[in-house]
């Protein structure tokens, strides 16, 4: 028996892959034991997840895993997430994983102007400048370092926190937050897909990476952070619309977050 025929049977990584996974998500780092959480039938939106959601570790894991499994996500397919320790939903498999392929029918465009217009009306004096106008998406930033190793160095900080870690099958980070079935957010926005299509935007304009969640808690790593303070409020002006209480319980103004958000390397998001 190979040692990757070994792997294949300990951690039954292929079930998170709709056609078994194949080659991809043969292993070279050792995994801690862990076990597959599925989803609670109660959680599962349509009754057709008929697969684990995720693989997640027993225990807090060290420093530097987290990076030797990113580096090899292009080969397995497995995307590494840091999991806040605890009772959270996905201990109880209280999840509801959805296709990565629904977030092909969202925009991060598209979310942002509904969200500023079912929101803005009530707080315009936050928002400004903008007022009740959408500013649309802001402009890409210029990375300032290697995505991978950006990630990598901010999955370091929050492994210091001993969480637990999780894999998932997703072709990019912004994937497995879908695939992980997580819903943090339930209270702002109803359906985790749509979140998703704006991380997605991110990792291409901003060079950000899904790097942790907590129960209504997410970490991005950010490569390509706005620089100037006009840029700062455009980023800002997303990040309302993606996550209010960040903004409004945190500083209170879309300015004084951006002050906040300037240069900054990682992005971190709760949801009240």
């Amino acid at each position: 028996m190979s040692v990757h025929e070994q792997r294949r049977l300990s951690a039954d990584l292929g079930l998170l892959f709709g056609d078994g996974g194949g080659n991809r998500w043969e292993l070279s780092v050792e995994l801690p034991p862990g076990t597959l959480v599925w989803p609670d039938p109660d959680y599962d939106r349509w009754r057709t997840h008929h697969r684990p959601s995720f693989w997640l570790s027993d225990d807090p894991v060290p420093a530097g895993l987290w990076s030797r499994l990113r580096a090899e996500h292009r080969r397995s397919g497995l995307w590494p997430v840091l999991l806040e320790d605890g009772m959270q939903p996905w201990s109880a498999g209280q999840i509801a994983p959805d296709s990565p392929d629904e977030i092909d029918h969202f925009t991060a465009e598209g979310f942002m102007a509904e969200a500023w217009a079912d929101l803005a009306g009530d707080y315009e004096a936050e928002l400004t400048p903008f007022g009740i106008e959408c500013p649309g998406l802001a402009e890409p930033g210029t990375p300032v370092a290697d995505p991978g190793m950006v990630a990598d160095w901010y999955a370091d900080v929050i492994a210091e926190r001993m969480t637990p870690l999780g894999l998932a099958a997703a072709a990019r980070s912004a994937d497995a937050l879908v695939a992980i079935g997580w819903q943090g957010a339930l209270h702002h926005n109803e359906w985790t897909v749509p979140l998703a299509a704006v991380l997605r935007s991110w990792e291409d304009r901003f060079g950000v990476r899904l790097v942790a969640l907590g129960f209504n808690t997410m970490e991005l790593s950010v490569a390509a952070p706005p620089v100037t303070a006009a840029h700062a409020l455009s980023v800002a002006a997303e990040h309302w619309t993606f996550c209010p209480d960040a903004v409004f319980q945190g500083p209170g103004t879309l300015e004084d977050y951006a002050e906040q958000i300037i240069g900054q390397n990682f992005w971190s998001f709760w949801w009240d």
